[in-house]
């Protein structure tokens, strides 16, 4: 046993610098691809185009900025509301389904990502616009007589941006809706609460740590958002990532695009780590006591 104990104890050692390896390796390539390129925006939001805080004060005291940040902060907010809405409805409609039907559900879910963002917003201009689709149906049966502006305005950027957001609230409202309970909801039911009762104070609660997590990943999405309300605003909606780019790309104010890049990563950091507050890792929400 004497001689077995040192080859016990090398193959072990050895096991624990492969899993070490593991984990140093792929937070090399973080550090390397992610953080000096973070790093590297709040050093240019200082020294840019001289360094001190210039930039910032701008921030303090720009009504354009001002405009720009209530934009987005709107925009996102409203975003969030209506998708959390649709994918809660969307996801409670898929866990009552058949297990065929939930099946074919899903795999439309997941099919919306095959599908670029890009495309998607075109496609919206083209339903949306003053001959599009919807206009034309409403006018068609009478509703309306001229040609609803639903294109190029805050509207149109809300529709688009919750139908691109739509899968990233149904997906973890519906694993979390699909962990619950069911033998809780029938003795709900059998102590004589009927189905709202049961719904409102035994299913809801235990969805929320679905809808909380799913409102995160919306309102991050939501607030870096560049594609969609670049397209279907018509430049007449700018959010900070649309006014970064054009900080950059025309203007070349690269030290205001990234003093704006870097307050978006504080409030996204910021936003993540308030609501870790209430939402534990493995699910559930934590108590103000730290037990849930």
């Amino acid at each position: 046993m004497t001689a077995v104990a040192p080859k016990t104890a090398s193959g072990a050692g050895r096991t624990d610098r492969f899993y070490l390896l593991m984990i140093v390796l792929p937070c090399a390539f973080l550090a390397l691809l992610y953080f000096l390129p973070v790093l590297n925006v709040l050093v240019l939001s200082v020294t840019e185009p001289q360094p001190g805080i210039q930039n910032y004060q701008m921030l303090a005291e720009s009504g354009a900025l001002h405009r720009i940040l209530l934009n987005t902060l709107r925009v996102s907010l409203s975003t969030t509301a209506l998708t959390l809405l649709l994918g809660y409805m969307f996801s409670l409609g898929i866990n009552s389904m058949a297990p065929r039907t939930r099946t074919v559900a899903l795999f439309v879910v997941l099919a919306s990502f095959w599908i670029s963002a890009l495309i998607r917003a075109y496609a919206w201009v083209a339903i949306l616009q003053p001959n599009g689709l919807i206009n034309q149906l409403l006018m068609g049966i009478g509703l309306i007589d001229t040609p609803l502006i639903l294109v190029r305005n805050e509207l149109g950027v809300i529709i688009g941006m919750v139908h691109y957001m739509l899968p990233y609230a149904i997906l973890p409202i519906y694993a979390n809706m699909a962990g619950i309970d069911r033998s809780l909801l029938r003795a709900s039911r059998a102590l004589g609460a009927n189905r709202w009762r049961t719904f409102w104070w035994v299913f809801f609660p235990q969805s929320l740590p679905g809808l909380a997590g799913s409102g995160i990943l919306v309102m991050i999405f939501s607030l870096g958002f560049y594609i969609t309300p670049a397209i279907l605003g018509g430049g007449r909606v700018v959010m900070i990532a649309e006014y970064i780019s054009i900080q950059i790309s025309e203007t070349l104010r690269w030290g205001v695009a990234t003093m704006l890049a870097t307050v978006l990563v504080m409030v996204v950091v910021a936003l993540t780590i308030w609501m870790s507050r209430y939402l534990k890792v493995g699910g559930g929400l934590a108590s103000k006591g730290g037990k849930s």
